[in-house]
């Protein structure tokens, strides 16, 4: 009779640590898999994006001089840049927009609300930046640049980055 008491203690021991030992392991294996999702998620857009840095330029005449060509009061570089991946791009105001030289470096905060520089952007050829839609960024400032080889880098909400270099 002890034995099979014993014996029963056990069993149902064993089932109560079976099944804490599954409420422990499983929202652990859940969460692992969703993670790994996730990730895989973000992989796959990342290689759906993919921007190429057209063309850039600054408001200068032939001679190099500054000409405010839209008549803002402010120098600005335009920099056009083509969606070629095959996804849309969106939250384009959450892109890094970075302007440096061998002894300046800036990050360029979006929009005008904090004075001069910053950028803004507009679509060249569509409503949106789908695949084979082209932004121009418009980087403003409240006088003119030095002459120098200006870097720009963008970097996408989803950490695509394109370079160019502009000689003024």
């Amino acid at each position: 009779m002890d034995k099979t008491i014993a014996t029963a203690l056990l069993i149902v021991i064993s089932i109560i640590m079976a099944v804490m030992l599954f409420n422990i392991a499983y929202p652990a294996i859940v969460d692992g898999g969703n993670a790994i999702g996730d990730m895989a998620s973000r992989a796959e857009d990342q290689m759906r994006t993919q921007v190429n840095i057209i063309h850039a330029t600054g408001e200068l005449d032939g001679a190099g001089n500054w000409v405010d060509t839209n008549s803002n009061s402010t120098f600005d570089i335009f920099v056009w840049v083509k969606n070629v991946g095959d996804t849309r791009i969106t939250a384009l105001e959450r892109m890094d927009v970075f302007l440096w030289t061998e002894n300046y470096f800036q990050h360029l905060p979006y929009g005008s609300g904090g004075g001069a520089p910053y950028w803004t952007y507009s679509f060249e050829n569509d409503d949106d930046w789908v695949p084979t839609a082209t932004l121009r960024l418009t980087i403003s400032f409240s006088g003119q640049l030095v002459a120098d080889r200006y870097n720009i880098r963008l970097t996408l909400p989803n950490g695509i980055t394109e370079d160019t270099t502009l000689g003024m």
